[in-house]
């Protein structure tokens, strides 16, 4: 018989109408407030902050509405990531339905580089512009920026990345992470901070508000994208653009839903994640940004279905140039002595700069460590960094600061210009920072579990409550569940390139559980073992077949 429940734990099932297993995931997920478990458990858009708190939004606004009674060409400037695609095609188009002129601009990763720099001051010049509108980007662009107000050209920053110094001089920066912002919620991606613009831009010219609701999917798209953390405001805005997803307003969302075959498949943050926001980041990594934009932007379903297949055919040669800079990657790792490496930092002439950060993420999950790795060209090294949860990498590259030509990001993810001849130096300084601040222990990979439980507990009923936890992400990751003592039933056996599949008996039957990247670990599950395994509880659906699916993080024989 399972022990009773604590007070606490009785009490919050008993108020919510919730079995006592998910009531305790509430709690240990910090929700042990009546009100703050409901509010968790029913987002609603009702409870976004008001975008007047923004610091600098009134004169944004202000002089954005000035340009469009005016007529004025406004160049809205965007970065070349999936994040930049969407803030910037919703600016776009919310100007645009107010009577606006708003011409895109996406700087050329290979040829323009990263931010507003002399190439979006030289096409709002050739635009005609009268106001540059930022998304996700310009926070540390003081130098384009001072150009473009020495050539009568105004502009406003809309962004979210860490300031690395003062920001820039302006009509207005729109950061909830800059100093003096009172936004509550710091952690909005770019897109995030565009929809709030948008909605006091509408309020403030007597527009409708459902044009701007409309772009909660790319709004999601972008915050999935962006690995920004699914917990307040992020987890209202992806909740709700999820759902819109399936039946988009954006008919090229919908081509390239369709042509990455999530067309008939429930879409998830995890699917958006690793199978549609790469195919859209692909235009920026391997092509140009720009054509993200236009496939965003348009309404001719011919067209939006040829760029689709354009950004497909990028996604692959994107994925095969990801092949063969982490197996270069992996080889120059293998050199190291992690015993006293604790930030990585790997450079070589001839990566392309638009993969090395996916590869920076791989070597983070092998190696449990903040990665950099730079691509040097032309005497250029431009670099791209990842982290992990225990080391704020921002941070730790301001500690470096003196080393590189320019920085930017934020605790997760962030990017550096960095003279070749420095890298050594800067290797050595990152490695002491991440000594300083890491210890041993943080350099070993943590499996938290959230909840053990009985194979009798896993449910289509479980399951389905545990739909109401999601979005899962950075900041809301999925439970993980833990059964001890559960016995093997029926062989083991390899799928895929390194699956391992094997089933675990449960009271009414037996209970699927799958393990990619564990086919060495085939001689633990025999049958008739007896097994401790962690898990996420996931339902698959296969030629029509629904059925539960336990993804497992690790097992090992009990002792």
């Amino acid at each position: 018989m399972p022990p009773a429940p604590s007070p606490d734990v009785a009490t919050l099932a008993q108020a919510l109408h919730l079995p006592p297993l998910v009531a305790q995931l509430l709690i240990t997920r910090g929700y042990g407030e009546l009100e703050a478990a409901r509010t968790y458990l029913r987002p609603r858009m009702d409870q976004l902050h008001d975008p007047a708190l923004f610091l600098g939004m009134a004169p944004a606004v202000d002089r954005l509405a000035r340009a469009i009674r005016d007529g004025e060409t406004v160049l809205v400037h965007g970065d070349y990531d999936v994040d930049g695609i969407c803030s910037s095609t919703i600016m776009v188009k919310v100007i645009r339905y107010l009577g606006g002129r708003a011409v895109p601009f996406l700087p050329h990763r290979m040829t323009d580089g990263y931010d507003l720099s002399d190439a979006g001051v030289d096409a709002a010049v050739r635009e005609g512009a009268r106001l540059v509108l930022t998304c996700d980007c310009g926070t540390s662009a003081h130098e384009a920026i001072a150009r473009l107000s020495s050539l009568g050209i105004d502009t406003i920053v809309s962004d979210h990345h860490l300031p690395s110094r003062p920001v820039p001089a302006c009509v207005a920066v729109l950061n909830p992470r800059q100093p003096g912002c009172e936004y509550p919620d710091k952690d909005l991606c770019a897109a995030g901070v565009a929809f709030k613009l948008s909605l006091a831009l509408v309020r403030a010219l007597g527009g409708n508000e459902n044009v701007v609701l409309r772009h909660l999917d790319l709004v999601a798209l972008a915050t999935v994208a962006d690995v920004a953390p699914l917990r307040g405001e992020n987890r209202i805005l992806v909740r709700y653009g999820l759902r819109m997803m399936p039946e988009t307003a954006h008919p090229g969302l919908r081509a390239l839903i369709e042509a990455a075959g999530l067309a008939t498949t429930a879409l998830t943050a995890g699917r958006i994640g690793f199978v549609l926001a790469p195919r859209l980041n692909a235009a920026g990594r391997v092509g140009h940004a720009i054509r993200g934009v236009e496939l965003l932007m348009s309404t001719d379903v011919g067209e939006c279905n040829r760029i689709a297949r354009e950004l497909e055919e990028l996604n692959r040669t994107r994925q095969e140039i990801d092949r063969e800079t982490l197996e270069q990657a992996r080889r120059m790792a293998d050199a190291l002595d992690l015993d006293t490496t604790y930030g990585v930092v790997l450079g070589r002439e001839g990566w392309h700069p638009g993969v090395i950060g996916i590869v920076a993420s791989r070597l983070v999950e092998d190696l449990a460590r903040p990665v950099m790795m730079v691509a040097v060209d032309g005497g250029v090294g431009k670099g791209s960094g990842r982290s992990t949860p225990r080391f704020d990498l921002h941070a730790g590259l301001t500690a470096c600061a003196d080393l590189l030509v320019r920085y930017g990001g934020h605790r997760a993810a962030a990017g550096i210009t960095i003279d070749p001849g420095r890298l050594p130096a800067f290797a050595e300084r990152f490695n002491a920072v991440a000594r300083e601040r890491l210890t041993p222990e943080d350099l070993v990979p943590e499996l938290r579990v959230d909840i053990k439980l009985s194979t009798a507990d896993v449910t289509d009923d479980l399951e389905r409550l545990l739909r109401h936890f999601e979005p899962f992400g950075i900041g809301n990751p999925a439970p993980v569940l833990a059964v001890t003592g559960a016995r093997v039933v029926g062989g083991p056996r390899t799928v895929g390139q390194n699956g391992l599949k094997f089933r675990l008996a449960a009271p009414t039957g037996s209970l699927e559980a799958l393990g990619w990247g564990m086919a060495d670990r085939i001689h633990e599950v025999g049958d008739g073992a007896v097994v401790d395994v962690a898990f996420k509880l996931e339902r698959d659906a296969w030629q029509g077949e629904s059925r539960l699916v336990a993804r497992v993080l690790d097992v090992h024989q009990a002792g």
